[in-house]
C-alpha cells in the first residue's frame, strides 16, 4: 500500500537545500489556529507561495507532506488550519465537522482568508504570486476563497466538492482555476461537475479547466484512503497525474519554466 512517506519521496530534496517544516500558531477572531509552514531556508528573498487547505481531518501528516513537497519545488508553502488548533477529527466525526463549514460558507471563506493573510506575513513570500490549493474539503475551500475575488495567482481543487451558487458569484473570480476530479467519485458525480462548469461558462471572464481521472474515486490523492464501499479510495496513478498537473499549472501562473524557478 502506498504511504504518505512514499508520496513524499516522489519529490526529492534538492542538493544544497535546507527544507524547514515548522508549526505556525495564529488566530481568527479569537479562535486559535495551528498550521504548518515549509520553505527552503537556503534561499533568500521573495518567491512564489502556495496555501494548502486540509481535507476533513484537519491539519495532519498529509498536509505536512504536501507542503514539504512544495518547498522542495522551491515554493513557500503553508498548510492553513480552518477548524481550530484543537480540532483534528477522526473518521467518526470528520464528516460532521466539515459539514458545519459547508453550512457556513462565510466562515469557511474567512478561515481560509486568515491562512492567506498569515502566509503573506512571511518575508520570503512574493505577494503577487500566491496559489491556494486543497484536498477534498480543502479543494472546496480553495474554490470558495477564489469566489471572494481574492488576489490570487490561481486556485486548485483536488477531488473537492464542486459547489454551485445561486445567485452566482463566479463573476468575482479573478484567479485561474484548476479542478482535478475523479470519474468514479460519487461525492462529485458528473451532474455536479456539469453544473459547476455551466456556472463557470456563464462567467466568461473566468479562466478554468477540469481534468477527470478514469476510475478514480473520492480522495484519490490521499494515501491510506481505502473505503471503496463509501466511494473513497487512494489511486496512485491519479495522484501522480494530478500532482504533475499541479506542477504545470503552478509554472504557468507563476510565469516559470517548468522544472525550476
Amino acid at each position: 500500500m502506498t504511504t504518505i512517506d512514499d508520496v513524499l519521496q516522489t519529490v526529492p530534496e534538492p542538493a544544497g537545500s535546507d527544507i524547514t517544516v515548522e508549526p505556525v500558531h495564529y488566530e481568527h477572531e479569537g479562535t486559535a489556529l495551528a498550521g504548518v509552514l515549509a520553505k527552503d531556508a537556503a534561499v533568500s528573498g521573495p518567491r512564489p507561495a502556495v496555501l494548502v487547505v486540509h481535507d476533513w481531518h484537519g491539519v495532519n501528516e498529509h498536509v505536512e507532506a504536501r507542503v514539504t513537497m512544495l518547498a522542495r519545488l522551491g515554493y513557500v508553502a503553508f498548510g492553513a488550519d480552518v477548524y481550530g488548533a484543537d480540532v483534528r477529527p477522526g473518521d467518526d466525526t470528520a464528516g460532521q465537522v466539515a459539514s458545519s463549514y459547508y453550512q457556513d460558507l462565510p466562515l469557511m471563506r474567512a478561515r481560509v482568508q486568515a491562512g492567506l493573510d498569515r502566509l503573506r506575513e512571511d518575508p520570503d513570500v512574493d505577494h503577487s504570486r500566491i496559489v491556494v490549493m486543497g484536498y477534498c474539503f480543502g479543494g472546496s475551500a480553495a474554490l470558495e476563497l477564489a469566489r471572494t475575488g481574492a488576489d490570487l495567482a490561481g486556485a486548485v481543487s483536488f477531488h473537492g466538492n464542486l459547489l454551485t451558487h445561486e445567485p452566482s458569484d463566479a463573476g468575482a473570480i479573478r484567479a485561474p482555476l484548476l479542478v482535478l476530479t475523479g470519474a468514479a467519485d460519487p461525492v462529485v458525480p458528473d451532474a455536479k461537475v456539469s453544473a459547476w462548469q455551466d456556472e463557470m461558462r456563464a462567467a466568461p471572464g473566468v479562466d478554468w479547466q477540469v481534468v477527470t481521472y478514469a476510475g478514480a474515486m473520492h480522495a484519490f490523492a490521499v494515501p491510506g484512503t481505502d473505503a471503496p464501499d463509501h466511494g473513497a479510495q487512494y489511486q496512485a496513478l491519479a495522484d501522480r497525474r494530478s500532482w504533475q498537473a499541479l506542477e504545470v499549472f503552478l509554472a504557468e501562473v507563476f510565469g516559470e519554466e517548468l522544472g525550476g524557478l
